[in-house]
Order: C-alpha cells, then sequence, then structure tokens
C-alpha cells in the first residue's frame, strides 16, 4: 500500500508521546493560527480561483470561523484535557475513580471543497487538541486550496505527526485501506457509506458530516420581508453550496405569493439587477457539477432567475415555484443556487412532509409565533434546528454541529471537536492495602456477604419511598 510507511511514520510518532504534553499541542495550534494570519492572503486567492468566492465569505466562513475555534480551544485547552473525577459507591469510597481524556491515536480526516479551509482545519484544532497525529486529505476538486494547504501547512505544523495527503479518489481508496485510529470525512452520504466501509474492516471508529435536503418552513404569521432576506442570505451564500442551506421552503400557496416579490427584492438588493456581475455571488466549483445543477431548472416554474452561463460556471439566484415533491429537484440535495417552494396546506402537512423523507442536517422554521417554531422544532428530527433564521446556529461554538440518520453520524464544534477525537478512558485506581475491606466479594459466597455487597455498592433511586 503506497501509505503504509506514511502511516506506521505517524503512528511511531504517536507511540513515542510526542503528543501528548499540553505544551506541545498549544505550539501546533498556535502555529496553526499563524498559518491562518500570515496566509490569509493566498486563502482568499486560492478559494477565488476554485469557486468564485467573495473575498468577504472567505474571510468569514474559511478564516474567521476558523481562528474562533482556535482560541475556544485555546481558552479552554487545560481545563478539557485534567482528568474528570467521578461519583463513587461506599465499596470505593477510599479509592481515586476518573476518567482519563486519551488521544486515539493516528486519525484520518477527509474534507470537501465547499468549504475547503474550514472543514479541515476546524476537524484538526480537535485532532491536535486531544493529542492525535493527523493524515489530512483536502478535497481534489477546490485544486487550488489543495495546492496551498499542500505546499505551505507542512510549514507550520510538525511534518513528523501531521501530513497532507494530495489524491484523488483511486488514491484516497487505497488511503482507506490503512488502519486508523478515527476518520472524520465530510462529504455526501454516498461517499459516506464507502468511507464507514472501509473503517468497518479495522473496526475504526468514524465520525461521518454529511449532507441532504434541509427543509425550511415557512408560516402564514411571519414578517415576509425579514423572512426573504434571511432565507435568500442562507440559500446563496456561497452560491448555494452549503450544506446546511435551507433546500426548500414549505409554505402555503397565499404565502409563496407573498414571499415571491420578497424574495425578488432581496436577491436584487443583494447583488443587484445582474447578479453575474456582482462580486458578493460565487461560482459553481466544476463543469460537472454545473450540468447536475442546470439539469434541476427543469422542475416547477422558474419564479426568479434561471439564467445559466457554462463557460463562467455561473448559475443565477433562482426560484421555483410550484414545485411538486416528485420533481427532479425534490430527488437529491440541489447544493447550487436554486431554491424551490412546495405548497403545503397548514404546519401539519408541512411536519409531515418532513417527517416522511430521510432526517436533514438542518430544519429552519419561521413564523411570529414562537408556538408554531417550537412545535416543529418538537415534532421533527434532524441534525441541528434554527428558528426563524438560516445557518447562524453553525456560528456558535457552544453548540454541537452533526447529523443525525442520513445526514450524519457523530458531532463536532468547540468542545464537541476535542471529545469526538478523545477517548474517554474509565480508570480505578485502588489502594493496595485494607484487604479486610475486599474480603465480602470473595468466595466462599454466603448470604451475609451478598447483603453486605448490596449495601456497599447499590444505587438507590432517588425520591423513593417504601410502603408498609
Amino acid at each position: 500500500n503506497p501509505y503504509a510507511g506514511l502511516v506506521s511514520r505517524l503512528r511511531a510518532a504517536w507511540l513515542s508521546g510526542k503528543t501528548r504534553p499540553m505544551e506541545y499541542r498549544v505550539a501546533q495550534l498556535e502555529a496553526l493560527g499563524r498559518f491562518l494570519d500570515e496566509k490569509k492572503e493566498e486563502i482568499l486567492e486560492a478559494t477565488a480561483l476554485d469557486m468564485g468566492k467573495p473575498s468577504f465569505e472567505a474571510c468569514f466562513s474559511e478564516i474567521l470561523l476558523c481562528k474562533n475555534e482556535l482560541h475556544e480551544t485555546l481558552n479552554n485547552l487545560s481545563h478539557w484535557m485534567k482528568d474528570e473525577h467521578v461519583d463513587k459507591t461506599l465499596v470505593t469510597r477510599l479509592d481515586s475513580a476518573f476518567i482519563r481524556k486519551d488521544p486515539y491515536g493516528v486519525v484520518l480526516i477527509i474534507a470537501p471543497w465547499n468549504y475547503p479551509i474550514n472543514l479541515l482545519l476546524v476537524p484538526l484544532i480537535g485532532a491536535i487538541a486531544a493529542g492525535n497525529c493527523v493524515v489530512l486529505k483536502p478535497s481534489e476538486i477546490s485544486k487550488n486550496t489543495e495546492k496551498l494547504l499542500a505546499e505551505t501547512l507542512s510549514c507550520y505544523l510538525d511534518s513528523d505527526c501531521f501530513t497532507v495527503v494530495t489524491a484523488g479518489v483511486q488514491e484516497t481508496t487505497r488511503l482507506l485501506e490503512n488502519k486508523f485510529d478515527y476518520i472524520f470525512f465530510t462529504g455526501s452520504p454516498s461517499v459516506g457509506r464507502i468511507v464507514m466501509t472501509a473503517a468497518a474492516k479495522h473496526l475504526t471508529p468514524v465520525t461521518l458530516e454529511l449532507g441532504g435536503k434541509n427543509p425550511c418552513y415557512v408560516s402564514d404569521t411571519c414578517d415576509v420581508q425579514n423572512v426573504a432576506r434571511r432565507v435568500v442570505w442562507g440559500r446563496f451564500y456561497n452560491a448555494g453550496q452549503t450544506c446546511i442551506a435551507p433546500d426548500y421552503l414549505l409554505c402555503s400557496l397565499e404565502m409563496q405569493e407573498k414571499l415571491m416579490p420578497a424574495l425578488r427584492e432581496a436577491i436584487t438588493e443583494f447583488f443587484g439587477s445582474n447578479p453575474q456581475e456582482s462580486p458578493d455571488f460565487g461560482r459553481i466549483i466544476g463543469v460537472k457539477q454545473f450540468r447536475r445543477i442546470q439539469a434541476l431548472l427543469c422542475s416547477g416554474r422558474v419564479a426568479i432567475g434561471g439564467q445559466t452561463d457554462e463557460r463562467e460556471r455561473y448559475i443565477a439566484p433562482t426560484v421555483l415555484a410550484d414545485v411538486l415533491p416528485s420533481d427532479p429537484v425534490m430527488q437529491e440535495e440541489i447544493f447550487g443556487p436554486i431554491l424551490p417552494i412546495v405548497v403545503v396546506a397548514n404546519m401539519d402537512e408541512a411536519i409531515d412532509f418532513i417527517n416522511a423523507r430521510p432526517r436533514p442536517l438542518a430544519i429552519y422554521a419561521f413564523s411570529c409565533d414562537s408556538k408554531v417554531v417550537n412545535q416543529v422544532l418538537d415534532r421533527t428530527s434532524s441534525g441541528g434546528f434554527c428558528g426563524n433564521d438560516t445557518l447562524m446556529h453553525v456560528m456558535l461554538t457552544s453548540l454541537p454541529f452533526g447529523g443525525i440518520g442520513n445526514s450524519g453520524l457523530g458531532m463536532y464544534h468547540g468542545k464537541f471537536t476535542f471529545d469526538t477525537f478523545t477517548h474517554q478512558r474509565g480508570c480505578l485506581h485502588r489502594n493496595m492495602g485494607l484487604e479486610a475491606l475486599n474480603s465480602v466479594r470473595y468466595p466462599p459466597y454466603s448470604q451475609q456477604k451478598l447483603g453486605l455487597l448490596t449495601a456497599a455498592v447499590e444505587i438507590k433511586r432517588k425520591g423513593m419511598c417504601t410502603l408498609l
């Protein structure tokens, strides 16, 4: 296997204990911070070349959010690393019982192309903080960012413990044949299944950050202009190539008629009368992806936008009206600047529509009535939820981010990333003396011994009383 030597080298470094001291982890994290500072212009240039990403979006999503994760980790690492002492029973009262925060070992992080810096470095921050060695596999589709990471990241991080692998599909398949101690994958559900199958051969635990069709319910009682602005921002950010973007709207026919002019107005306000000329609207990553998205425009009725230019990989911010559940645009995650509207009679029908489909990465609900928002929250299941806005829940390092079911497995961000890459090792350290206290559990057994042992280890339910 072409990567066997590389994995073995990193495993030897991990076994040496090099990554375990807190000082080492902090030094590597601080070096990652210098990478983000010193290579900021190169990051902006690479993401612009790959997908026309506006510098505002790249500064915010690729750099600022990474630095937030980094600073949250550096601010709390000493606390996160400490042994966590736990409750004890009477029989272990004189002993030490604690959870040790151990690194897994050599971990693999596979990142996608849509946020090529953020979705590689945020998991990496947690993996370094937890004391692991890491193989990083950026996406080959965002080739300029991949080149930047491959050529410069090694100048900042310890190459004995952290390495970037540039690989296509065939090479990644060979890479996955190696035994890793943890695999963190962000991408599509179809590739997630391949990764999980490869991991199963070595009984390797995985985190799968996948996608899906994120529904957005708009009730009849809401501020239409505010809904339009927040939905347009969330749907067309990064030209719609965001795994948590609202994938489709669910609303009544009356609300569809009210929303349409408000959506058109918001699109014009954000991107001008010709979004193709706007410096604030990105491009589709590649021709293959462009053609797939373009083919979805046949669904429903194009109410806003619909213009395309393959030479520029440009698809206008588009809204489709009167879309049917059977239309092509409703059969797959769009991952582009198209917003279908599906008409439902009421909230109950919207909730039934959502629950009849695979559980999404995010659900959005808009209403001036908090009871409506809470009903959608209470009666559905998804990786995350945001009421009266889109995307904003992902900004908080205090909230776990991850999917459920078809949209993923596991979670990260902030301490949740540290926990993901940490094996919580249950430990009991007993006293070598006081052997007489142990005799109650040794043969020969008796009812008296059982009674004494039960009294010493039994956990009783609080608030229970015995009726005589």
